[in-house]
């Protein structure tokens, strides 16, 4: 994520008393609470942090970061929403459809926070709008059985890559891009690319971010009290992770030219390691097809997202057992689990800080210093808070704005 993970997906609460997952007194799946705070520690590592270029472990470390958390907070957001729509049995009558109003009414607030923060001008993409409108799109699938959510995300990240790769070059190549944004009301009104940008423009486009939250839908169908769902479930994961980053490897160590396309088009990027690192830059804003074959976390690519939500996968299957097999671990992880339980406010409060501290201008010497206070205030913070309230301020608000749906009937 070099530039915008997002703790933007509601947190996730018990809906139902005879929930799977060790919970804690106020009933939060704590699981999925720890795996949220450490994509938030991740996003701070890549916000604020030092660059990967300082080498050794800690360069390794911020490496790792970048666009894997995103992509972990993408997965949680679809088991959110299932979680949201009913677990085991999905919310039928008049109970599904106020669940299908509060997603949306939390959707719409999303995608107006999203916008309002990249407003302030910072150095972050701003992910909040991406997932807002994902939850809108995926929210028709909610009733889908797991296998059919998993055959879905599989051709979605199969296909999509492509069909943007297309349709990229198709507005760098015509001028039709400008015309649609002149009509757009959304672009005029954010001062952005509106409803282009959200699907092809921008740097979360929807379409190659679906099959992320479609991922997680079918993950949240599974039973995984049994130990042999959550082993499946780190293995498919370890297994997506070697096919999506080996994939790309061998692709670009077999296919003649391949890495000198991309390094080309990157400005000399150094493509023999794109196919897991960022250090090979920006997608090219030209066509190239070579470009196809890596998987830098944020590349857009079929390889990329299988090798990113392959990495998610094994996360959120190691934070949930680890949660339920041990105590001591559980009290060691309280205050990133904390984290995790406040997400959304953390998001949108690091973003605040950064503007107001002045970081985007900070000397690279400070990286460090700036990462480890962020990561312990928000601990402190979070820690506190959720001593004495369930959810967070902005929780909070988001929560009270959906009390409206009480009135459909």
């Amino acid at each position: 994520m070099p530039h915008g993970v997002s703790a933007s997906v509601p947190s996730a609460e018990v809906l139902t008393e005879d929930h799977p997952f060790r919970r804690s007194p106020t009933g939060r799946l704590i699981g999925l609470d720890l795996a949220r705070g450490l994509a938030i520690l991740g996003m701070f590592a890549a916000h604020v942090g030092p660059e990967p270029s300082v080498g050794g472990p800690l360069g390794w470390v911020m490496e790792v970061a970048r666009g894997r958390s995103s992509a972990l907070f993408a997965l949680l957001a679809g088991f959110t929403l299932i979680l949201l729509m009913g677990r085991p049995q999905p919310r039928t009558g008049r109970s599904g459809r106020q669940a299908m109003g509060r997603v949306l009414i939390r959707a719409a607030l999303l995608i107006a926070a999203g916008y309002a923060l990249t407003a302030l001008d910072t150095s972050i993409d701003v992910i909040l709008s991406f997932y807002g409108l994902l939850f809108v799109l995926a929210l028709p699938l909610y009733r889908l059985r797991a296998a059919t959510l998993a055959v879905i995300a599989a051709s979605t990240a199969l296909v999509m890559p492509q069909v943007l790769y297309l349709l990229r070059a198709s507005v760098e190549g015509g001028s039709w891009a400008d015309t649609v944004i002149v009509h757009d009301p959304l672009a005029r009104i954010t001062d952005s690319d509106g409803i282009l940008g959200l699907f092809v423009t921008g740097d979360y486009p929807v379409l190659t971010w679906l099959p992320f939250i479609l991922a997680g839908m079918a993950v949240a169908k599974f039973d995984l009290t049994r130990s042999r769902a959550l082993a499946g479930m780190a293995l498919s994961g370890a297994a997506l992770a070697v096919l999506g980053y080996g994939g790309s490897w061998l692709a670009l160590h077999l296919i003649p030219g391949a890495q000198a396309a991309v390094s080309a088009a990157t400005d000399g990027g150094p493509a023999a390691s794109a196919w897991w690192s960022d250090a090979v830059g920006e997608e090219p804003t030209a066509g190239v097809p070579a470009w196809l074959l890596v998987a830098a976390p944020h590349s857009q690519t079929t390889w990329s997202i299988l090798g990113n939500t392959g990495v998610a996968l094994g996360v959120l299957a190691a934070c949930i057992m680890a949660t339920n097999r041990s105590a001591s671990l559980r009290w060691l992880a309280t205050p990133v689990i904390a984290v995790g339980s406040v997400s959304l406010t953390v998001y949108v409060g690091h973003i605040i800080a950064i503007k107001a501290l002045g970081t985007d201008d900070m000397p690279d010497s400070a990286a460090l210093p700036i990462l480890l206070g962020f990561s312990a205030v928000a601990m402190l913070l979070a820690l506190g808070w959720t001593r004495l309230f369930r959810r967070g301020p902005l929780e909070y608000m988001f929560y009270a704005a959906t009390t409206p749906v009480h009135l459909i009937h």
